[in-house]
Formats: C-alpha cells, sequence, structure tokens
C-alpha cells in the first residue's frame, strides 16, 4: 500500500473543505516525496480547478487531483510500452543499472518471466563481477525461469557483456538482459565502468544496446530524481522500472520525477514492482498510479 494513501484516508473523508484542509493536503503531498516544485504545482492546478469547476466536496477535489497528477504522469508513460513490443532486433539486448538494493536482480527474474511469457527465447548475462552472491542470485532467477547464463568468475563486466553479445547471436537468443553491479551515482570510476560496458556492446552490436534500464527503489525518495539524473547523463536512460511499491513506499517520487523532467528528453516509466512474485511487475500506467494513490 502507498504510504500516501495512509495520509490522506481520513483528508478525503471530512466533512468540509477550508484553507486548513488545503494546508494539510499540501503538507501530505511534501511528506510523501512528491517535492515542493511538484507540490505547488499540483496544488495551482488543483485550487484553479476547484474554483472552475465550483468543486468544494472531498470527494469533488479528490477526483480533481486525481485529473491533475494523471495529467503530470502522462509524460512518464511509455505508449507503446517496449515491454510489449516485439522488437526487430535480434537479440534485443536490455542493459539493466542502479543502486545496491534496488531490486535490480529481481526485477531482472520478473523481465525474464515477463519475456518467455511471450515465448521469447531469453538470455542472461551477469556483468556483476565484484560479488560472486550477485552472480549466484541471478543464476538461481536463470534455473528458475529456464535460461541459460552467460557468467565468468575473473575478468571485468565490459568482457561479460562482449561475450554475451555473441553467445546470443550464436543461440539465436530474441533478447539478452545484462545485470551490472549496484553503484552509487557518485562512485565516478564505477560510472565510468558503465559507459565502458555501453561501448563494448555498442561496438560488439552496433546499435545495442536498445533498451538502458534504471532500477529504482520506490522508497529512495527525492534522492532518486539525482540518481535518475546521475545515470541518465552517464548512459542515456531509456526507462525506468520502480520498485518495492507493495510495501512503505510513499509513492510521490514519481510526481517529481515527471516535474523534473517537464519539456526535456527524459526515460519513461515501463512498469512498477509491486511484490516480490515473479509475476509482479506491472506495466506503468499513469492514470491507473494516480487513482491508487489517492484511494
Amino acid at each position: 500500500m502507498f504510504g500516501l494513501r495512509k495520509t490522506l484516508g481520513s483528508l478525503f473523508k471530512s466533512s468540509r473543505t477550508d484553507e486548513a484542509w488545503f494546508d494539510t493536503l499540501e503538507e501530505s503531498l511534501i511528506q510523501s516525496d512528491v517535492g515542493l516544485p511538484t507540490t505547488e504545482r499540483l496544488m495551482e492546478t488543483l485550487r484553479a480547478a476547484a474554483k472552475s469547476e465550483k468543486a468544494a466536496s472531498p470527494e469533488a477535489l479528490q477526483a480533481l487531483l486525481i485529473d491533475a497528477v494523471s495529467a503530470l504522469l502522462s509524460t512518464l508513460e511509455a505508449n507503446p510500452n517496449p515491454l510489449f513490443m516485439q522488437s526487430a532486433h535480434r537479440p534485443e539486448v536490455w542493459l539493466v543499472v542502479g543502486v545496491n538494493g534496488a531490486g535490480k536482480t529481481t526485477t531482472i527474474g520478473k523481465l525474464c518471466h515477463h519475456f518467455q511469457s511471450q515465448e521469447r527465447a531469453v538470455l542472461l548475462a551477469a556483468g556483476d563481477t565484484f560479488r560472486a552472491a550477485a552472480r549466484n542470485q541471478l543464476k538461481e532467477w536463470a534455473v528458475r525461469n529456464g535460461v541459460d547464463l552467460v557468467s565468468q568468475e575473473t575478468g571485468d563486466a565490459a568482457a561479460v557483456a562482449h561475450d554475451a553479445i555473441h553467445a546470443a547471436i550464436a543461440r539465436k537468443s530474441d533478447v539478452l538482459i545484462i545485470d551490472t553491479a549496484g553503484r552509487l551515482a557518485t562512485q565516478d570510476n564505477l560510472m565510468e565502468e558503465l559507459k565502458k560496458v555501453k561501448r563494448v556492446i555498442s561496438k560488439a552490436l552496433p546499435g545495442a544496446p536498445h533498451q538502458i534500464l534504471l532500477v529504482l527503489d520506490g522508497n529512495t525518495g527525492q534522492n532518486g530524481i539525482s540518481q535518475v539524473k546521475a545515470f541518465h547523463a552517464a548512459l542515456g536512460l531509456t526507462g525506468l522500472i520502480v520498485t518495492k511499491l507493495d510495501g512503505t513506499a510513499k509513492g510521490g517520487v514519481i510526481c517529481a520525477l515527471a516535474q523534473t523532467f517537464q519539456g526535456e528528453a527524459k526515460p519513461l516509466i515501463f512498469a512498477l514492482g509491486k511484490g516480490e512474485g515473479i509475476q509482479d511487475l506491472v506495466p506503468f500506467n499513469a492514470k491507473q498510479y494516480s487513482t491508487e494513490l489517492f484511494n
């Protein structure tokens, strides 16, 4: 459950709306990771719509707020969604990046299952060469999904990516998903390593990687904005998957992302992770997400 729902539950059930009601709403949005600039924009939009529609009841204002958030988030919605497109590339290469603990490896397992459900042949590559535990975890997902895994006990991530490209071509795989080690965006040497991995992939298969995906922890809050900015500047992200939205995540960071990248070239949100199960990967829909935030 989104934390924002808990915060606003009583607010939308109150008997009247006055200036104190609007102040409480504004404070709740800020505390729920929506961020100050985004909150100010939403409150301005809500007040204008309420005046125009002569809306005064909590229920009517709730509907107007859902519409305002949906309009904001629509700029992040991938249409068509690459997760449901049969790519002309074979293999289609997905490079997956993120910080430690964001749920990257679990997300790759879900992606693998998703592509297999489309009857697409998948190959995984263990590009986290720092931690044996990471390779073992990815190996478990490969076994669980019944797919092959390219890995090395020595060498670097770029070498794994190079081998995986040639393996995917030889095996006529439809999709190659390349994992990478978790890293902070402030670790310059590790960010440079990611750039090298991207260059090696492009050299081994011109035009690849076709998707560069950042896995973002939904609990991260406003720090998630700086993560997206840094990885996007380094790699040119094409998409995001926001994870851990089944627990205590407040959910507002997605609104802040939409505001931050307003009018700019930006990564789109492909899906949301709402559980640990292999099928708990939900395509991002702006209207549905907005409704869930406030209901």
